[in-house]
């Protein structure tokens, strides 16, 4: 067992790039030309979509009654349907600051949860079902999950997976296609960071995130290609709809990708986050990666090369060991421990951090999580303390939503 590395001290950032000067501090980047001229960043958006699973809390098996709590919860834009009857998924608003996605995030669980009691069931933020899949295909009905049915019957039939999405804003697809290059890289960290699923069929598994090797199954879910243009980057995705690996550009499943539908870059690497807090941690991890990325376009500080074997291997590693094994530093390519690689991370991204005053938010929640082991030992322990998967599936629960309890 690693001894957890010291908390480190909260700080405010000032760097000197090039010709410019920035002072970082408070929500918004002040950047001073050498001709004295002054111009504030704002923070970029960032948005979070957050799946869960609906729990019969007698059994811990799946309840496909998604269509009645998703009615109950009037609210089709916070919560709505996804590919599975006992599976929901909730949506924050566009968001500028951490609080407010703390909000959006905290609000969507506690009604979640109340229609969910209301049906009774219970809302659980869980990689996958801890009693497994279950025989019958309960898909939900809608024109599109039935052609990916037909299309992918065994895919479509192991789909009950849940995971978080960060939605992080970018000025246009082509500085969002250079962030997509720079984030490669860090892929397998956020999913060793965030791998919180490791019970399956009412047992340990072995894995880290038992959902990562389900959702492999589909043959887009990969780390995004790393490509020079805009337009080779469409020509893949259309590549994998006319071979028919895709139903529709929607249905190509890259790790981190330029949303189809907003104008975003989509981050999908990782487990659902069992707590609110973590959440938000995440996704202020998320953000600042991303403007980090940006920074570094801008500045033309080249992508950190990393084969797609390397990558693919790193992101296997990261799902099954989560924060206890070792990951490949993308700055040096040596195999270290996972949570000196995250130390990394958090080193790169940490004037972004403090440009949006996110640092005393991401930084002691994600230390915290280091510091025991990640998600996956936090779910051993409940399930060791728990003793059966109903009493561990009404444990996440709590913690899913504790103002519901």
């Amino acid at each position: 067992m690693r001894t957890p590395r010291p908390a480190r001290a909260l700080r405010l950032w000032s760097r000197t790039e090039g010709s410019r000067k920035v002072e970082e501090g408070g929500r918004r980047r002040v950047v001073e030309s050498p001709g004295g001229r002054v111009v504030a960043v704002a923070a970029p958006t960032v948005g979070v979509e957050e799946e869960f699973f609906l729990l019969d809390p007698r059994t811990g098996s799946v309840a496909a009654v998604a269509p009645e709590v998703i009615a109950l919860a009037a609210a089709p834009r916070v919560v709505t349907s996804e590919i599975m009857r006992y599976m929901v998924e909730t949506r924050t608003p566009v968001c500028l600051t951490l609080d407010e996605a703390r909000a959006g995030l905290a609000g969507a669980r506690v009604r979640l949860a109340g229609a969910a009691s209301a049906c009774d069931v219970i809302g659980v933020a869980v990689g996958v079902p801890p009693r497994g899949l279950p025989r019958e295909v309960m898909i939900t009905e809608t024109p599109r999950y039935a052609d990916l049915l037909r299309r992918f019957p065994d895919r479509a039939r192991t789909s009950g997976t849940c995971s978080c999405h960060v939605h992080v804003g970018v000025a246009n697809r082509r500085l969002g296609l250079q962030v997509l290059r720079r984030l490669r890289p860090w892929l397998p960290t956020l999913l060793a960071l965030t791998a919180a699923s490791p019970v399956w069929e009412g047992q340990d598994s072995g894995w880290a995130s038992r959902r990562f090797p389900l959702m492999t199954g589909w043959p887009t879910v990969r780390p995004p290609p790393d490509v020079l243009s805009v337009e080779a980057y469409d020509a893949e995705v259309r590549a994998a709809v006319s071979s028919g690996l895709a139903l529709d550009a929607r249905n190509v499943y890259y790790l981190a990708r330029l949303s189809p539908r907003y104008p975003t870059v989509e981050v999908r690497v990782a487990d659902v986050c069992l707590t609110t807090d973590d959440a938000v941690a995440y996704a202020g991890l998320v953000r600042a990666l991303v403007a980090t990325a940006v920074d570094e376009a801008r500045r033309g500080v080249p992508p950190l090369p990393v084969p797609d074997r390397v990558l693919l291997e790193s992101c296997w590693s990261a799902a099954r060991h989560g924060l206890a094994g070792d990951l490949r530093d993308p700055r040096s390519g040596e195999r270290v421990p996972t949570p000196a690689v995250v130390e990394g991370l958090l080193d790169l991204v940490g004037p972004e951090l403090a440009a949006w005053g996110d640092e005393r938010i991401v930084v002691p929640t994600i230390e915290q999580l280091v510091a025991v082991g990640g998600g996956a030992a936090r779910h051993r322990r409940i399930l060791r303390s728990a003793g059966a998967p109903a009493a561990y599936a009404r444990a996440l629960s709590e913690l899913t939503c504790p103002q519901a309890s």
